[in-house]
């Protein structure tokens, strides 16, 4: 890659915005249980309303204070999961980081390669300064993933997060960009 270009692709995935067709990918993920405390979701979406968003937003960072990308496979084009950018503060040059990945394409390196292109996209093109995010502190996987893309802990959040029976910790991580 020389300096005046950039893709959103390493060759095995690439990072593309939602289309139509990913309607059922999307309700999946949204209406996935397991995925709303971390997401803050405590009502399912609609596909209607997903069809929504996908027709309107304008995926601009300026606009919308949010990006979504799909993770598709760069040969069959198969969506993957998807991978956002939400809370996005222009003025300080930051934004929240969020992946999730169907069950099937977990443990692949799908993850790693995506944290990693919207890292690069982030800094290149954004010219974000910092991107973070919030694991649940008994999540190992999630917390390996962000440290092994240059995530550094800076913080616990006590009782972060609501559980059936309890509240979780949060880790805060960052990466300097």
């Amino acid at each position: 890659m020389n300096n005046n270009t950039f893709t959103l692709s390493d060759g095995h995935i690439r990072l593309r915005a939602p289309e139509p067709d990913d309607l059922e990918l999307l309700f999946k993920i949204e209406n996935d249980t397991a995925l709303w405390p971390v997401s803050c979701n405590t009502a399912p979406y609609s596909r209607h309303q997903i069809a929504k968003y996908i027709k309107e937003s304008s995926h601009d960072f300026y606009t919308d204070r949010q990006i979504r990308f799909i993770i598709a496979d760069e040969q069959s084009s198969l969506p993957m999961g998807c991978i956002d950018l939400t809370d996005i503060d222009p003025y300080n040059g930051r934004a929240e980081v969020g992946i999730a990945l169907l069950d099937e394409f977990r443990g692949r390196g799908v993850a790693r390669s995506a944290l990693d292109l919207l890292c690069s996209y982030s800094a290149q093109i954004l010219h974000l300064h910092q991107l973070f995010c919030h694991v649940p502190a008994d999540n190992r996987e999630s917390l390996n993933l962000f440290q092994n893309s240059g995530f550094e802990k800076s913080g616990r959040l006590r009782d972060w997060l609501a559980g059936k029976d309890n509240y979780a910790d949060v880790v805060v991580l960052q990466k300097i960009l």
